[in-house]
């Protein structure tokens, strides 16, 4: 379900534009449709045909996103494990001070090789309306402030879903620009549609090696743009926006936390309009990839910083409940594929 076709539900019922986008707004705080000002009831401002249809359309938006499960972390985030309505199942991350995260497709068709959500590969698009929601069912446990695509899903393979969804966030949803977050391995499309929109989120590219053949090792299915020229794109892109780009590192231990791959980024990066996430990889116990040393992790961090490099550790959200982007959902998928038994009495 996109958001036109919400829209479209409205405007069946009799709804004007005026009230359409005060509906959208109600639906986006998490509250009531027909919730009004703290002194005004709906009847002093919905028509009675709106009034009427309006239980129809609650019912659909609430079939669009069930929750399954919620699991807190210590680390002050909650991962929210959400069935749509066809029971596939995607994860949202409340995070601390305000933040989301959410997920823009069922799978992935970049596969990455240490994402749990690649193993999956692609299964469909998450609909605007259905990104929307996560946002909706978010605000019902706190505020959010910020929301950040980063969740199970490539971006730019689901452009025009996604962008639907940042243009109403930043608009009836009240999010400022800056705080919507487009997280991409890197698509030429995606440095041409920005631009051109009227609400221009945020870019953090997934960059994870300077060595073009290890990247396309690591992210065997994104383009082919070679780090140097994607660090010139999402440059060319944070001073039109005049807000830095994020680049994503998810270090590995052994693989690119290399003093080579250290240098490589102070090359590329030095002096550029930028800041490095460098994120330590959500190590589980059969994985073929590892999390480096807390004290090398201390002196990569060390280093990059005195070398002119703006670099921050960011832990993914729950590695407490191993709680990685993708591992929810692939628990609960194992769990409804598992044979059962029926007891005999």
């Amino acid at each position: 379900m996109r958001i036109s076709d919400f829209h479209q539900q409205l405007a069946d019922i009799g709804a004007k534009p005026v009230h359409i986008g005060r509906i959208t707004r109600a639906w986006l705080q998490g509250r009531p449709l027909d919730a009004g000002t703290r002194h005004q009831k709906s009847e002093d401002f919905l028509p009675l045909s709106v009034r009427q249809g309006l239980p129809e359309v609650e019912r659909r938006l609430a079939a669009l996103l069930q929750l399954r499960s919620e699991h807190p972390a210590d680390d002050g985030s909650a991962r929210l494990l959400v069935a749509l309505e066809d029971g596939q199942m995607v994860e949202s991350v409340l995070l601390p001070r305000g933040g989301l995260c959410v997920s823009s497709q069922v799978g992935c068709a970049v596969g990455c090789v240490f994402c749990m959500t690649g193993k999956s590969g692609l299964l469909r698009q998450v609909g605007s309306a259905e990104i929307l929601a996560q946002v909706a069912l978010a605000r019902r446990f706190r505020p959010v402030k910020k929301v950040v695509f980063m969740g199970m899903g490539e971006p730019a393979h689901n452009l025009d879903n996604v962008l639907e969804a940042i243009d109403l966030l930043g608009t009836d949803g009240g999010i400022g620009h800056k705080n919507l977050v487009f997280s991409t391995v890197g698509d030429h499309r995606v440095f041409e549609r920005l631009p051109q929109q009227s609400v221009r989120p945020a870019l953090a590219l997934s960059l994870h090696s300077t060595h073009a053949a290890l990247r396309r090792e690591l992210l065997p299915r994104a383009p082919q743009i070679d780090p140097a020229e994607l660090v010139e794109l999402g440059e060319a892109y944070a001073r039109l926006v005049d807000y830095p780009i994020q680049y994503q590192w998810t270090l590995l231990a052994g693989i690119n936390d290399s003093q080579e791959e250290m240098d490589g980024i102070i090359r590329l990066l030095k002096g550029r309009f930028a800041i490095m996430n460098v994120i330590p990889y959500n190590s589980l116990d059969d994985d073929a990839y590892q999390r480096p040393a807390a004290e090398r992790i201390q002196r990569i961090m060390r280093y990059l910083h005195e070398n002119g490099v703006l670099t921050k550790v960011r832990n993914s959200a729950g590695q407490d409940i191993d709680g990685g982007c993708g591992q929810l959902r692939a628990r609960a998928e194992r769990v409804l594929k598992a044979p059962r038994k029926i007891a005999v009495g």
